[in-house]
């Protein structure tokens, strides 16, 4: 492609609103351009990289046995009522009604969808499994769009959809889908981790994994072993500790509760201050209410409650730390003096609260503490589970050599067990071989295709532009003649790209009447992997290579070792 020719409007300067290095870069290297607030074009050079992210994640997707179709955008209410998610989704998903007052939503993803068609195909166990798939885009009412392609309210997704006929075959699809994210993600030169996750408003009977693009600016935070492959999001995240008692054993030598006044002291703060313990010696109490339902949660005083492991504990649909007025009204107690010994609601208590030997406590009365609380003891109608946040430095659930440790990633990818969650619903089944109808078992996979481009940039730059892996640069080689109007430095760049362009390299030529300062600076911005400068030396026959991961090593070779060079440095396998 001549630079002459192409659409491309670099910009010197970051525009204002774009916080992160990926949003800044995809505008100024003009790869992208905005309509209005998360919604995008993508110009010539960025459309070019989408189309090569889209046809990685084709033929991984190909290779691993999955069919591709495409299905509507505009999705029938009707379908989101029926399968219960057209209220629980919330207002991300964009909704419109036809002149004929019919409800439609635009997809943000397509489990009804999906479900319904096979549902309609497919009737007998001897068409099962399948695997389907679509690239295409999806609709998402983000409150706050924000850091470009990372979150935006119109995206591309590769969405995939499994079907079988029991929960052994789901596993068997799951992991062939886990196993081809990995090759997705590798090709596209990424530094990415699978992590345990939480199936969030898609739902399921299984489990479920995030891929994490590693980046300073991610959203997310991920708790990964410092010794083995454990990894999650901090959602879902668990530790290796253990509680120390079993409930109602082992206690009976330790000192009863003591009640002591403690006038207008409310929080842990004030507790250690003027008691003078540390606060992995107290008990931290919260009401929260579930679907209605108030529900005590206790936890050690140095750690913070998980909302969404108390959520899925209870299966809840809803939950909220519970409104101080609430608290009193139903406990006759202020909020900052409740307490886990004696109350009269549901109680759940974390493991490591649970495995301390003697803690102090709100005690259920105005200005009142206890002290000498033993959880394995006074605390046996509780259920005790995982409900807390885990800490840098806690043990790995997995293994006894590491710790975790935290991460900040970006969601690239997500593959869940959804089992029969929509099928069961929609009424998605198949006779099995003795003639009797069974629900399908289904497995969903999720890519964010655009979102890739930015994660790879936030991997991939510099201060000058991007840095761009071979297999998903816009273009491979950069072709850059100093002078416009040096008739030798012309003719040879002329013949060097027709040259790579015979042997099947994609190859960028700057023949523009610009200054080279420009030229260059354009080259950095937009960030191809490999560099030929044709100068002074043009009529010797010599050229300047560079690869652009390595910007400051540059080598000049004769003309005749261009294509060698690029086969050795590239890796490109070149057409005869």
């Amino acid at each position: 492609m001549r630079q002459s020719k192409l659409l491309l409007n670099t910009l010197r300067e970051s525009p204002g609103d774009a916080e992160t290095a990926s949003h800044q870069l995809l505008l100024r290297a003009g790869l992208i351009r905005q309509l209005a607030a998360g919604i995008y074009t993508y110009m010539p050079l960025g459309r070019r990289v989408l189309r090569k992210a889209e046809q990685i994640v084709r033929e991984e997707m190909d290779r691993a046995g999955a069919l591709e179709l495409l299905m509507p955008a505009l999705q029938p209410a009707e379908l989101w009522q029926e399968s219960g998610r057209y209220e629980v989704y919330g207002p991300e998903l964009m909704r419109l009604s036809d002149r004929h007052g019919r409800e439609f939503a635009l997809g943000p993803t397509h489990e009804e969808v999906i479900t319904t068609l096979v549902k309609q195909e497919i009737n007998s166990y001897r068409k099962l499994p399948v695997t389907l798939y679509q690239i295409q885009t999806k609709y998402r009412d983000e409150r706050r769009p924000r850091f470009g392609l990372l979150r935006g309210r119109e995206f591309l997704m590769k969405d995939a959809y499994s079907f079988d006929k029991d929960f052994e075959g789901l596993d068997r699809s799951y992991w062939e889908m886990y196993h081809a994210y990995h090759r997705i993600f590798e090709r596209c030169g990424m530094n990415f981790r699978a992590v345990e996750a939480d199936a969030g408003a898609i739902g399921g009977e299984g489990g479920t994994h995030e891929f994490m693009a590693l980046a300073e600016i991610g959203e997310d935070t991920i708790a990964a072993c410092t010794c083995c492959d454990y990894a999650a999001n901090l959602e879902k995240a668990e530790s290796g500790s253990s509680s120390k008692f079993i409930i109602g054993t082992g206690t009976g030598n330790l000192e009863k509760p003591e009640k002591f006044h403690t006038p207008n002291i409310k929080t842990i703060d004030q507790l250690v201050a003027s008691l003078g313990v540390k606060t992995t010696e107290i008990l931290k109490t919260i009401v929260f209410v579930a679907d209605g339902t108030l529900v005590a949660v206790v936890i050690r005083g140095d750690q913070e409650i998980n909302e969404l492991k108390v959520k899925n504990f209870l299966g809840a649909e809803m939950i909220e730390i519970a409104d101080p007025a609430d608290v009193q009204a139903w406990t006759g107690v202020p909020v900052g003096f409740v307490g886990p010994h004696g109350l009269n609601l549901p109680i759940l208590l974390d493991h490591t609260a649970a495995g301390m030997e003697q803690g102090i406590a709100g005690a259920n009365e105005l200005d009142y503490h206890y002290r000498h609380l033993v959880p394995a003891r006074d605390m046996k109608q509780a259920k005790i589970g995982d409900f807390r946040t885990v800490k840098e430095g806690d043990p790995c659930p997995r293994c006894e050599e590491g710790t975790l440790k935290y991460y900040r990633g970006i969601e690239v990818g997500h593959v869940f067990k959804l089992g029969t969650k929509y099928s069961a619903k929609l009424g998605a089944t198949y006779l099995d071989a003795s003639g009797q109808a069974q629900s399908m078992i289904m497995g969903c996979y999720g890519i964010g295709v655009s979102r890739i481009l930015s994660a790879v940039i936030e991997q991939n730059h510099d201060d000058n532009g991007i840095i761009w892996p071979l297999a998903l640069a816009p273009y491979q080689v950069h072709l850059i003649p100093v002078s416009h109007n040096d008739e030798t430095q012309m003719q040879l760049a002329m013949n060097l790209y027709r040259l790579l362009q015979e042997k099947g390299i994609e190859v960028l030529l700057d023949d523009r009447d610009e200054r080279a300062g420009v030229k260059f600076k354009d080259a950095d911005l937009i960030g191809l992997p490999a560099r030929i400068v044709i100068g002074k030396d043009a009529g010797q026959g010599w050229v300047e290579f560079a690869e652009r991961r390595t910007p400051g090593i540059k080598t000049t070779i004769p003309v005749e070792e261009v294509l060698e060079r690029i086969r050795m440095n590239l890796g490109l396998a070149l057409f005869p």
